[in-house]
């Protein structure tokens, strides 16, 4: 299908569906004649015969919306006339993984974002116009009090510091949650939804946000299309939830993630800590299915990827192959290798959780316990000027010098400085000859998202033949490096040839970079080969290729999805569903019941007429009333089907003449009151209890929360007071042990939302419903009413039977049949209804109807 760009919504509506290409959005932005030496000349015709080149409408190419707080573009303004230049920023992650994509020719990526340098106003839709057409950048446009407040404040001094597990124990520790930096943080994401709608096609695009700035604009978009192919990709930390649930907007963030399809984070933890806060504030699980983890939410999987990002191969190589970093390659030889001294190097941001000044006293450590390296050992520490800004960087800077100045004078010597400094800019083909010279990379941070340092210190060792000649090495001979990384940063798991290290434990780095140093030649050979071989082939492209290949699998099933939206601001949510499961409605039901005769009505008790966390189970005495009016109509048949003992059923329907009762899945079973039980199976040998027993008492022990339900045909293990995360676990445990003791026994051990049963085989609610059906089949009748409702996994034997019952021996030919569950989720059931409380409701309807129908 090719792609088309909306700029307006009414006409998406109305159906008037604008030419494709670009040349609808270039329309509606001024256009610019000339702005002398920057902005190139625009021809109108030139623009509106492209549009309407009939050859241009039958390219067919897939578009990907990239968005990010930043575009990947240079802005620098002419100092001899009015107007901007605009290039390529080389070093951008957005950019390298279109590059890392290869040229292909059926892609097109649009990139939306802000701009490094403000627009005044006025220049602001020329601007707009120019990086549309000639770089494919749709620019966000912020007042700078709005920007201020949205990333120097919220982003960086609340989410920033928290991702990273900084508490705001203080004013001075951490930032404070800011109402109204919140509320800016939720415009800005508004408006950066305002400019996707301004080129996105709903239908076809893929829309991939990056990063913790964006992380609601989820949410504003899929309110505005509810099939949008939304990916998120969180490049920072994720923390665990005992952290991140201090967070007084917790809530709103994970639902806003949640309204994407495919979640991707560097590491496992970070998604493990995701799917953690997933569960303990939302109340929601996940299961890995063929190696894909999903979380149903509402009808939608919502799918989590975990893959680091990696470097840009292309990129790297080139910058090495430059004459300029051969000559500073040359110059640090001298400054160094000539001199007999080692280097070992440190790449950091200027700013808290680097870790920098641990690393400096790693390196006074080492100097102290091994003097032997006086003179000898340099540590070049690279600080890159911080993102942020405020009193914690300043600090920073403060302590960072105070330390090099202390170290410098106490190991320093005429000629030798121990540690060097270098906080200016530096150019990459600068920065890349001092990975060429460096012995040892150290990136000690004490957190950090990813950390691509040492991914670039590895290829970058690698060389190449040109380099080899100015280092004066056989180009043949095996290469080595040598890492001593944090054990917090992303990149850690997936570098298993570096040391590993505590930033916090300044002996253990001092150790390590000793280690480092001594270590045997083969040894540091064969640790580069393994890095480098997986650096090189988990490059940026291999990144950018496998997350799109899952979001294409993701929305695969959009078009087949009923979907609509429900709930306000950031609690919206997309509801997605087989197009035939629909809403119970109270009209249709009741027109069904009162045209029809025989009716038999199947009802689940716990979560469907009794809600699942009510303390007191007990019906109320509004439900019995119900029950009853249902009953004295005698064209109903009412059974309770319930997974509960008939002693507890029994005494609690005591008042309730002729409702029929099913307890413990059906096993027990009576029509009526005053009936004697029966049963739907033969009677069972309960022996096996004798082997459960114990199993179950040893995870109660160990599970504080837990506890046992002894019934007479079953045993269930129920966790619902326990902790979410490790009952989860026992039960999963739990149900393997089991299975295992009771292999040999004529049981079914089965997991459902919060408990572990045991029960008898052959025991279903199905069941229930089949002996309902060939009762009636027995009397002559045959219903041309089925009303079955049910909230869990247990209720789907009677959905099951029930419609497939339909237009069979045991039915009347145009029986009306309802299968429903509570909640809009996947089901067997045709129709959902929403909570118990619209169940009630229900109930009270078709009674308010037999109670018409009934003489006095």
């Amino acid at each position: 299908m090719v792609s088309r760009s909306y700029s307006n919504l009414l006409e998406l509506a109305s159906g008037e569906v604008p030419s494709p290409s670009f040349g609808r959005m270039a329309q509606r932005i001024p256009r610019v004649m000339t702005v002398s030496g920057i902005m190139s000349d625009i021809d109108d015709d030139a623009a509106e015969s492209e549009c309407s080149d009939p050859s241009s409408s039958t390219v067919h190419k897939d578009r990907i919306i990239i968005v990010a707080n930043q575009l990947p573009i240079k802005v620098q303004q002419k100092t001899s006339s009015k107007g901007w230049i605009f290039n390529w920023d080389e070093n951008s992650l957005l950019l390298q993984l279109k590059d890392g994509l290869g040229d292909e020719q059926d892609v097109e990526f649009i990139y939306v974002g802000c701009l490094k340098e403000e627009i005044h106003p006025n220049d602001q839709d020329e601007v707009s116009q120019i990086l549309l057409e000639n770089f494919k950048c749709v620019p966000t446009f912020l007042p700078p009090e709005l920007f201020s407040r949205f990333y120097h404040g919220f982003c960086k001094q609340q989410l920033w510091p928290l991702f990273h597990y900084m508490l705001p124990l203080s004013p001075d520790l951490g930032g404070r949650f800011n109402r109204s930096m919140w509320q800016a943080y939720v415009s800005v994401n508004k408006i950066f939804a305002d400019r996707i709608m301004e080129v996105i096609n709903p239908e076809d695009d893929y829309v991939w946000i990056h990063d913790y700035h964006l992380m609601v604009l989820p949410t504003f978009l899929r309110k505005r299309f509810n099939r949008v192919k939304l990916g998120f990709f969180l490049h920072s930390p994720f923390p665990s939830s005992e952290i991140y649930k201090t967070l007084p907007i917790r809530e709103e963030l994970l639902r806003a993630l949640l309204n994407s399809d495919l979640i991707g984070f560097h590491t496992f933890d970070y998604a493990r800590h995701f799917l953690s806060c997933c569960s303990r504030m939302l109340g929601l699980s996940y299961e890995s299915k063929r190696g894909y983890i999903g979380l149903e939410y509402y009808g939608r999987t919502v799918s989590i990827k975990i893959l680091p990002v990696g470097i840009h191969m292309g990129q790297l190589q080139s910058v090495l192959n430059l004459s300029d970093t051969e000559a500073k390659v040359a110059e640090l030889t001298k400054q160094f290798r000539d001199k007999g001294r080692t280097m070992l190097l440190g790449v950091d941001d200027m700013d808290i959780f680097k870790g920098i000044s641990l690393k400096l006293l790693a390196m006074e450590q080492l100097l102290l316990q091994h003097p032997e390296l006086q003179g000898k050992v340099v540590l070049v520490q690279i600080a890159n000027p911080a993102r942020g800004k405020g009193k914690d960087v300043k600090e920073v800077q403060d302590e960072t010098h105070t330390t090099v100045k202390r170290i410098n004078q106490t190991f320093g010597r005429p000629g030798y400085e121990p540690v060097i400094l270098i906080d200016q800019p530096l150019k990459f083909s600068e920065r890349i000859a001092y990975y060429v010279i460096s012995e040892c990379c150290l990136v000690t941070a004490v957190r950090d998202g990813m950390n691509l340092i040492p991914y670039e210190y590895i290829i970058c060792r690698q060389g190449n033949e040109k380099l080899d000649k100015v280092l004066g090495v056989d180009p043949s001979f095996p290469k080595k490096s040598m890492l001593v990384v944090s054990e917090f940063i992303g990149c850690s798991p997936s570098l298993s040839g570096a040391i590993r290290v505590n930033p916090w434990n300044i002996d253990a780095v001092a150790e390590a970079m000793d280690s480092a140093l001594v270590m045997a030649e083969p040894e540091k050979q064969l640790r580069h080969e393994k890095h480098y071989r997986y650096v090189s082939t988990h490059d940026v492209g291999y990144w950018a290729r496998s997350f799109l290949q899952d979001l294409e699998r993701t929305c695969k099933e959009h078009v087949r999805c009923r979907c609509w939206g429900i709930g306000f601001g950031l609690s919206f949510r997309v509801v997605a569903l087989d197009p035939n499961f629909r809403k119970l409605s109270m009209e249709h039901i009741v027109s069904a019941y009162k045209r029809t005769t025989t009716r038999v009505i199947l009802l689940d008790y716990d979560g469907t007429l009794m809600p699942q966390n009510s303390i007191d189970r007990k019906p109320s005495s509004k439900t019995i009333e119900v029950l009853n009016s249902l009953c004295r109509d005698k064209n109903n048949l009412v059974f309770i089907v319930s997974a509960r003992t008939r002693e507890n059923l029994g005494e609690w329907f005591s008042s309730c003449v002729k409702l029929g009762i099913a307890a413990e899945h059906g096993y027990f079973l009576r029509t009526k009151r005053d009936e004697e039980w029966e049963t739907c199976i033969p009677m069972v040998d309960c022996s096996w209890k004798q082997i459960a027993e114990p199993v179950m008492n040893l995870y109660t022990e160990t599970t504080d929360g837990s506890v046992i339900e002894d019934r007479e045909t079953a045993m269930v293990w129920c966790y619902e007071d326990a902790d979410p995360d490790f009952g989860s676990c026992q039960a999963k445990e739990l149900l393997d042990h089991l299975e295992s003791v009771l292999a040999n026994e004529p049981v079914t051990v089965r997991s459902e939302k919060n408990i572990v049963e045991v029960k008898p085989q052959g025991v279903s609610k199905g069941l229930v419903a089949k002996r309902m059906l060939s009762l009636m089949q027995e009397r002559g009748t045959s219903p041309d009413f089925v009303l079955c409702i049910g909230d869990d996994r247990s209720d789907e034997d009677m959905f099951e039977v029930i419609t497939s019952s339909v237009a069979g021996p045991s039915m009347a030919p145009s029986a009306e049949v309802f299968a429903c569950t509570v909640g809009r989720k996947p089901s067997k059931a045709k129709y959902y209804l929403d909570d118990t409380m619209e169940i009630v409701r229900l109930m009270q309807g078709l009674a308010s109807v037999s109670e018409q129908i009934i003489p006095l």
